[in-house]
Parts: C-alpha cells; sequence; structure tokens
C-alpha cells in the first residue's frame, strides 16, 4: 500500500502549533488516504523488473542466500566442545601419580600427552579452528611453530628443550628481570605475608598425617617435594581453593596470569632438606614462571641453564624453565623447609591476540 504525500503547506501550521493529537484537524488528518490504485501500480512495477533483470544475476543471489543459510544453519546447531571436569582430572591424577609436579592423565585427547607424531597434527587443526572462528590476524609465528616443530624441538640446544611446544622468535634467557611483569611482581609482594599466612595454616596438617588431603608428592632422587596446587594444567582445583581463598582471590587481580590452558600453575611448592629435584625441561617457553620466596632457609638453589640464583623471602625470581633446571636443599633439617609460591605468567613478549589463540588451542580438554 502506498501513503499519498501530505502538503507541505498544511505541516507548516502543525508544527508551528505543536498541537496534541486529539485537537489536530479533521482536515489535517483526511489529507491521508489508501491508494489502491498506487498499491497496484507498485506491484506491476516490482514484477516487471523482476522480468527485465538477467537470469545468471538471479541464480547467484539465489545460490549466496541459499549458502547464507545454510551457513547460520551450522553455526547454531555446533555444540561447544566437552571440557575435562575437575572431578575427572583429580580422580586421574590420583590413579596415575604425578610427574615433576604435573598430572599425566594419558589421554589422546590431551595435547600434553599426545604422541609426539601426532601432536604437531593436533595443534594445528586447533589452529585452523581457531582461525576459522575468529581470524588469522596476528597468527603468523603460532603458524611458523606449528608446522616447524618437530624441526624447531628436535634441532633446539640440550640447554633448551620444552616438550610440547616452541613458540619462535622469543627473547630467551635463563632469568627474567622483574620488570618483565613488574605489576604482577609487586602484586604478589605486597601479599608476601597474606600467602605465607595460609600457607602456614595448611602446613600445621602434616603434624597429624604424613600426606595431608590435598598435598602431592613429587617423584625426586633424595628427599621430599610437596605440591599444593590452586590451578593445575589451566584447571582450577576448588577443594585446594577453598583453603586459601585470599591466595586464590589474588590470583585474579594478576594481569598476565595464565589461567585458560595447560601451561598455566599455581601452587605452594615445598622442599624438605635434603631433596634434590632432578633436571628437566618445562612444556613450553610461551611462560615465564614466577617463584615468590615463602621460606628460604641456607643451601637453597635454583640452577636455570646453568645459572644458580636463590630465593628470597618476600621476593619473587623469574625465570623461563623451558631451559634445563634443578633446584635443591642442602640446609640444615633444624632450619626447615624451602618454600615457595608458584605462579606461571605469559612471556611479556607474547602479543595478545597469540595469547587468545593459545589459549583456545591448548585449552585444558581440548
Amino acid at each position: 500500500m502506498v501513503w499519498v504525500p501530505l502538503r507541505t503547506d498544511r505541516l507548516a501550521p502543525l508544527h508551528a502549533s505543536r498541537c496534541c493529537l486529539p485537537t489536530m484537524s479533521l482536515e489535517w488528518l483526511t489529507a491521508w488516504s489508501w491508494s489502491l490504485d498506487g498499491l497496484r501500480d507498485c506491484i506491476a512495477a516490482a514484477i516487471q523488473s523482476v522480468r527485465d533483470c538477467d537470469a545468471t544475476a538471479l541464480a547467484t543471489v539465489a545460490c549466496l542466500l541459499v549458502l547464507f543459510v545454510w551457513y547460520c544453519y551450522h553455526v547454531g546447531r555446533e555444540q561447544p566442545r566437552a571440557y575435562g571436569t575437575v572431578n575427572a582430572l583429580i580422580q586421574s591424577a590420583d590413579a596415575n601419580g604425578l610427574q615433576n609436579g604435573y598430572v599425566y592423565c594419558h589421554s589422546p585427547e590431551c595435547v600434553r600427552c599426545t604422541p609426539s607424531d601426532g601432536l604437531n597434527q593436533k595443534l594445528y587443526h586447533n589452529l585452523q579452528e581457531y582461525a576459522k572462528r575468529y581470524s588469522w590476524a596476528g597468527m603468523g609465528r603460532i603458524h611458523k611453530g606449528i608446522r616447524d616443530q618437530g624441526r624447531y624441538l628436535s634441532s633446539r640446544p640440550s640447554i633448551q628443550k620444552p616438550e610440547v611446544f616452541f613458540l619462535p622468535d622469543l627473547p630467551t634467557m635463563p632469568y627474567f628481570s622483574r620488570e618483565a611483569q613488574k605489576h604482577d611482581v609487586e602484586l604478589l609482594e605486597r601479599n608476601f605475608q597474606t600467602i605465607l599466612c595460609e600457607f602456614e595454616t595448611l602446613y600445621k596438617a602434616f603434624s597429624n598425617c604424613s600426606l595431608p588431603q590435598g598435598w602431592k608428592m613429587n617423584s625426586t632422587p633424595s628427599g621430599e617435594w610437596f605440591t599444593f596446587y590452586l590451578v593445575n594444567q589451566g584447571l582450577c582445583v576448588p577443594r585446594n581453593c577453598r583453603k586459601c581463598p585470599r591466595t586464590y582471590r589474588l590470583l585474579g587481580s594478576l594481569r598476565t596470569c595464565i589461567g585458560n590452558n595447560v601451561f598455566g600453575n599455581a601452587c605452594i611448592s615445598v622442599l624438605s632438606p635434603g631433596t634434590v629435584i632432578a633436571e628437566h625441561y618445562g612444556p613450553t617457553n610461551i611462560r615465564i614462571r614466577c617463584h615468590l620466596g615463602l621460606k628460604t632457609p641456607s643451601g637453597c638453589e635454583l640452577v636455570v641453564g646453568g645459572e644458580p640464583q636463590c630465593w628470597a623471602e618476600g621476593r619473587c625470581l623469574l625465570f623461563d624453565d623451558s631451559f634445563l633446571h634443578t633446584a635443591f636443599h642442602e640446609g640444615p633439617p633444624e632450619e626447615g623447609p624451602r618454600v615457595v609460591f608458584m605462579v606461571d605468567l605469559w612471556h611479556p613478549n607474547v602479543a595478545a591476540a597469540e595469547r587468545q589463540a593459545l589459549d583456545f588451542i591448548f585449552a585444558p580438554g581440548r
């Protein structure tokens, strides 16, 4: 239907007086009228326009419309990927134990546990899926890393050899200065007493049993190495977080904490006197590991890439654990254990777009 245009000479007085609807003049209202003739002419013109169009152009438009409808249907029916539950992770850890402080679930669906011969294909599939949903922009370095992953891992010098994923063209060094992640370092150090108090409350349970609930014992050549995880391979451990609520809330205030992929961990690490951790490599170079010293007796050292460093209470020590590293406690028994709060932070040279993609590619359970 077509509305007949209103004469402008009738509109002017209306706007000038700004009168309300009930007082509108009958003359103004009757100016509007339906035009059946105008409607018939409009329909006829539309039909003629379609007849005059090129058949190829119409077919192209129709195909594009069908493809668009199919795409909307396909995206709408896609089910979200199921992720492993915390309970399943804990049960797997209890059944299979720990190696170097990490849970190895031996699942073919786990990126960390996938045999190396199928890892590159799995990573590339995840990258393609991410790019399809979002964008290829900024993915050049990740694509290069996945494409040449086998060569990178096999040809790396023995001093740095990540077990799972190597991102090329990142500045590499065994230790990082505090300035690398200044905000998070200062925040952790300001909350030193808070974390220490919650650890001391936890540690009192050791007097009642050999290994209290929530603690894990890791394999070492000598001595005892215990860890209490708040976040393990990107998954929160709820029962442990409830025992350290202030420390767990602090993690949410860190700007660069890795909390959404399998390379992210946060835990309290305890070395008893006489403990030596075997030399080993971390899984990737995209992170830097932060140790906040809680209790640091004499005779304790961290050695990364052949360079020794000592912890200090209330101070953070940053290092790249993809380098060959070890730690030991050779202090006297009366000085007690060495205790640090450990949290994984993003390498400062991993861009924001790359972080988002890596969180997707290495999401827990993907």
